[in-house]
């Protein structure tokens, strides 16, 4: 387990005192992307016309792992919009997931806390994307635990009203987890029969024990309304009155809401909080198998650890150890759960 780099150890998972971990690179400063002055002239010349003028302020976000350019742009009139933009050609993967997270965002429920399009363009070879501009920050780590309180209490509304989902969401053909637990997540089998490398591992850590745990997730995705399918730390905004905002959309899916409690409780895990308590009291997990959790865990530290060994990224320099990292956590988490490792 990682040291304690603030000094002192928290009550943990399963009454454990345990130390602290913390990303190795903060979760604000992950992305490598262009800025105003290096967007095609006619782009910015596009999104001015919309604007009424050139941006007065541009802060683009360090947040995140592509190489699109994303940022807060201030008009001439002081109104705000939070921009996302791609080239077609070479970035042409982020520029449809930019149109197709716009898609989703038009038609979740009005209420939610959520950011909603304004307008979009194509310019110069470039897709860009105007979203109204949350008025907030990510959460700092290790979590508050009143913050993370508040983003657990926004997830439950954002769960409950994607329980029944909406038919204009239906209508898009979203994915649905359990298909992509088999075609992309699930990795532990594929270790064990030799098709995939086998990570860096304690020597604690059983191989047979995480396949099968892993292998349940398809079954059990297969029932539920939508998930988020990518909720994590740097994907939300507190305002300020402490309410939490649900960012980035683009891999919503069929599947059930609790596999997102755990992907958001892994920073929780890290951070020394009680994060099973946490799991089992949210109305997201009340239909939840018993053992959806460790299911979760494993699939999750199979995910990530066997994609931290693929190799450097061209996506972000800080990819790789974020999913060591972030794969480190969901089997920390899952041997405290298990027995497999002795406690911190």
């Amino acid at each position: 387990m990682a040291a304690d780099r603030f000094g002192e150890n928290r009550q943990g998972t399963m009454g454990r005192v345990r130390p602290i971990s913390l990303p190795p690179v903060p979760y604000d400063a992950t992305a490598v992307r262009p800025d105003w002055a290096a967007l095609p002239g006619g782009l910015r010349d596009a999104i001015a016309g919309r604007l009424g003028g050139p941006p007065a302020a541009v802060r683009v976000a360090g947040a995140g792992f592509t190489r699109g350019f994303a940022a807060v742009l201030t008009g001439p009139d002081g109104d705000q919009i939070f921009m996302k933009a791609a080239a077609l050609d070479g970035q042409r993967h982020l520029a449809d997931w930019y149109f197709h997270e716009a898609l989703i965002l038009a038609r979740l429920p009005a209420a939610l806390p959520v950011p909603r399009p304004r307008w979009a363009l194509t310019e110069a070879g470039w897709y860009a994307l105007a979203l109204t501009a949350i008025d907030g920050r990510t959460p700092r780590l290790p979590w508050d635990q009143a913050e993370l309180d508040a983003a657990l209490a926004g997830y439950a509304e954002v769960a409950a009203a994607l329980a029944d989902p909406p038919v204009e969401l239906v209508a898009l053909g979203l994915p649905r987890l359990a298909d992509l637990a088999r075609d992309d997540i699930l990795r532990w089998g594929e270790v064990a029969a030799g098709r995939e490398p086998t990570p860096e591992l304690p020597a604690w850590a059983p191989l047979p024990e995480l396949a099968a745990l892993e292998s349940r997730l398809p079954g059990y995705a297969a029932t539920g309304g939508l998930a988020h399918g990518d909720l994590r730390v740097d994907n939300l905004l507190l305002d300020a009155d402490g309410r939490a905002w649900f960012c980035d959309w683009t891999w919503l899916c069929h599947g059930p809401a609790w596999f997102d409690l755990v992907t958001l409780l892994l920073t929780g895990y890290a951070s020394g909080l009680d994060v099973d308590a946490a799991f089992a009291d949210h109305p997201a997990a009340a239909d939840a198998p018993d053992d959806a959790l460790d299911v979760t865990l494993a699939a999750l530290a199979g995910y990530f650890l066997t994609s931290a060994a693929a190799g450097p990224s061209t996506a972000s320099p800080h990819l790789r150890v974020h999913q060591r990292w972030s794969g480190e956590q969901a089997l920390g988490w899952l041997a405290a759960r298990q027995g497999w490792a002795p406690s911190a």
